[in-house]
Parts: structure tokens; sequence; C-alpha cells
């Protein structure tokens, strides 16, 4: 499950260095509307990249399928949902928010199947 701590650490390095951009390179340069949608996807990939990190750190004790998809499923709503929101916020072009609900369905499923993960423990 080392995987997944580095993802986690990755992508929280990337939440970091993206909002730093959005609120010091994006400023002036895209709509308030637009620097919205930017942090909105740096929240949502702060929040997952802290799930990232949970997944590894109880992968280290159990070995369960329903937790190695919470972690990828987790990884890929990150990829999908803050990536097509970045996408949009610089460039506008509405067909990449079009993306975005299946990143938010990956998320949901993820939480679902770590919660299942933790419930076969308890």
């Amino acid at each position: 499950m080392k995987i997944f701590l580095l993802l986690g650490v990755i992508n929280g390095f990337l939440a970091v260095a993206l909002g730093a951009f959005g609120a010091h390179g994006l400023e002036g340069k895209v709509s308030d509307h637009m620097l919205e949608i930017w942090e909105k996807a740096v929240t949502y990939q702060m929040f997952h990249t802290t799930a990232l990190l949970a997944v590894g750190l109880l992968g280290m004790k159990l070995q369960q399928a329903s937790l190695v998809w919470s972690g990828w499923l987790f990884f890929i709503g990150i990829v999908l949902f803050s990536g097509s929101l970045y996408l949009y916020a610089t460039t506008g072009v509405k067909t990449l928010a079009m993306i975005t609900p299946f990143g938010g369905v990956t998320f949901l499923i993820g939480w679902v199947l770590l919660g299942y993960a933790v419930l076969k423990i308890v």
C-alpha cells in the first residue's frame, strides 16, 4: 500500500502548489467565478489526498481488495474531478466541466468501499 502513501504525498504537494498558483498566478487573469472553481478543485484534491494517505496507512495492516479499490478510486477521482476543474477554470471550455461529475461519483464509490473495508475490521 506504499503506492497510496506516495500518491498522497505527491497530491498533497500538488494541491498546495496549485492552491498557491491559483491565489497568486491566476488572480487578475481569470474571473472571480473561475478562481472559485479553481479553489474547489484544490479543496477536493486535498480532501482526497488525505483519504489516499488513510488508505495507505490502513493498508499497512489490512489486505483487503475493497481498500485497494478505494485508493485507486480516490486517485482517479482526483484526476477526473479536480483535473477537469483546473482545465475548465483556465480554459473556459465547458465540455471539460462535464467530466467533473464522473470524478464526483468515483469519489463517492471510493468512500463507500473505504467504509466497507473499515466495517470488516471493527
